[in-house]
């Protein structure tokens, strides 16, 4: 009877990443950190770091006391509580789907807990920090647009090409708080340009339609406009193109959101932080909660909740009109 030949690393990771995005049909950012999660507990258990190396050893040896060690050791060299909280779903899904393929005799993270999440709100620019830094964006559209009328050339057409871009991308995500994962997976279909809302695909491959305003759809039809000057034959239907002519990298807009935050000498926050400026601003203006999950396509309404929270001014504007003995 022949031996089987022992699982390797590499082949242990493909199968990995195909169940996450085939059959959960999790974002690339989610299959990217969780496939980048196992192969940190893989080395962690001493598989090697070569791709030809087997596993099926550390995979056999696997039990809660390891995983519990792995997540101890994340704590001790500095990682925040919601990083080891993810590694933990990460590691939970990963059990549960091992012990189904029969790669390991029972599901061995069963029983392990994440440690409590850390409910600090990220940074929050006020309306007048988020008006700041989208009008840095447009001021230096004006300006690449008036270099490129003075000098004429392909590579100055092609930088105002791109400083449209960047002001559309950044008043659309503000404008709408979707994720930079969902904003770079935009495609033209998807920009309702007569209703101004765009059909957003979330998390889990949930579709939503979330609106946008006149600021917003003024700088989508300026870049539009403008889109053919960085198209290729790489390009498609994306809506939001790169430098190279494919679809923008989600590393791209995180830089951009970076740098015209310092221009506009706001707080430096990433794109995760404009969103949830917005969430709070749609709020403070007198959305409910109900509406903003909508807004952000949370499927659970505890998530919101953390993502938003109510300024007391909000909140006694809310009791006075409500409370009949305020």
């Amino acid at each position: 009877m022949t031996q089987q030949a022992p699982l390797t690393r590499g082949e242990l990771l493909d199968a990995w990443f195909r169940h996450l995005t085939h059959r959960r049909g999790l974002s690339e950012h989610t299959v990217r950190a969780y496939t980048g999660d196992l192969e940190d507990l893989l080395t962690f258990l001493g598989a090697g770091p070569q791709q030809s190396a087997p596993v099926t050893d550390a995979l056999a040896g696997l039990d809660l006391a390891g995983l519990r060690a792995w997540l101890a050791c994340l704590d001790a060299s500095g990682c925040s509580r919601a990083t080891i909280a993810r590694r933990s779903a990460a590691i939970r899904t990963f059990s549960s789907w091992a012990a189904r393929e029969a790669l390991t005799s029972s599901n061995v993270a069963a029983r392990l807990r994440s440690p409590r999440a850390d409910n600090r709100l990220p940074n929050v620019l006020t309306p007048a920090q988020a008006r700041a830094l989208l009008d840095a964006a447009a001021q230096e559209a004006e300006q690449a647009r008036e270099h490129a009328e003075a000098a004429g050339t392909r590579s100055a057409e092609r930088e105002w090409a791109t400083s449209l871009r960047d002001a559309a991308m950044l008043e659309v995500l503000y404008a709408t708080g979707v994720r930079v994962s969902e904003l770079c997976g935009l495609d033209l279909p998807d920009a309702n340009r007569r209703e101004r809302t765009l059909t957003v695909l979330g998390k889990g491959g949930k579709e939503r339609v979330v609106p946008y305003g006149t600021p917003a759809a003024r700088a989508l039809e300026a870049w539009l406009a403008q889109r053919r000057v960085l198209v290729s034959p790489r390009s498609g239907d994306a809506l939001f193109v790169g430098a190279r002519g494919g679809r923008v990298d989600p590393r791209a807009v995180r830089g951009l959101v970076h740098r015209m935050a310092a221009r506009a000498g706001a707080p430096d926050l990433g794109p995760h932080g404009l969103r949830h400026s917005a969430a709070t601003h749609v709020l403070s203006g007198g959305a409910d909660l109900r509406s903003v999950q909508e807004l952000l396509g949370h499927s659970s309404l505890a998530t919101t909740q953390r993502y938003t929270h109510v300024t007391p001014e909000r909140l006694r504007a809310v009791y006075d009109q409500a409370f009949p003995r305020a």
